[in-house]
């Protein structure tokens, strides 16, 4: 049975919360405070036990606790706000922690096995860049058709209050506002 690094689980996990359909938790500012103090101890305790290794090993096994420190901060961040501009952080902090790692693996070869290895690692960090990049252009193009077809909505409704009159009308017309979230 091959046995996943936990820098592989981690970044499962982060792509899965990334990629989900679901919103941020919102943690309050004192959680997040708190776990990132959390994070930052399981980080000094994953580099602490790096220490017991040598030469390019130990080197590895701290960009892995780096890699993972950030992912876990990012992940926070995001989970904080729930805004997108900390989504693409967390996505960048995934790839980047995945460069790194496979970027210091590649120490322990030479010569060309060692470039080509250097090359793998920046090609795969550029691809996942580039996903980022279409992913969210395709968000904000969804993003614009759907406020597009909102206002559309929202301009037959009221379209259809107009016919109404008095109270029946406000109602009407308060009403499509909270379904086409309208704010006019």
């Amino acid at each position: 049975m091959k046995r996943i690094s936990t820098l592989q689980a981690m970044l499962a996990l982060t792509a899965a919360l990334a990629c989900s359909a679901t919103q941020a938790a919102n943690y309050s500012k004192s959680v997040l405070d708190g776990a990132r103090d959390d994070v930052k101890a399981q980080y000094k305790t994953e580099k602490d036990r790096c220490d017991s290794l040598s030469s390019n090993a130990k080197d590895v096994c701290v960009a892995d606790a780096k890699g993972r420190e950030k992912i876990a901060l990012a992940w926070l961040d995001y989970n904080h706000s729930g805004d997108a501009k900390d989504q693409l952080k967390l996505n960048e902090a995934v790839y980047e922690a995945r460069y790194d790692v496979a970027n210091e693996k590649c120490d322990d070869l030479a010569g060309d096995a060692k470039d080509l290895c250097q090359r793998e690692a920046k090609t795969a960090r550029d691809k996942a860049k580039a996903d980022a990049k279409l992913n969210k252009k395709v968000a904000d193009a969804v993003d614009d058709a759907e406020a597009a077809r909102m206002k559309a909505d929202y301009k037959l409704a009221a379209e259809r209050c107009d016919a109404l009159s008095g109270d029946r009308k406000d109602v009407c017309v308060a009403s499509a506002k909270a379904r086409y979230h309208e704010r006019w």
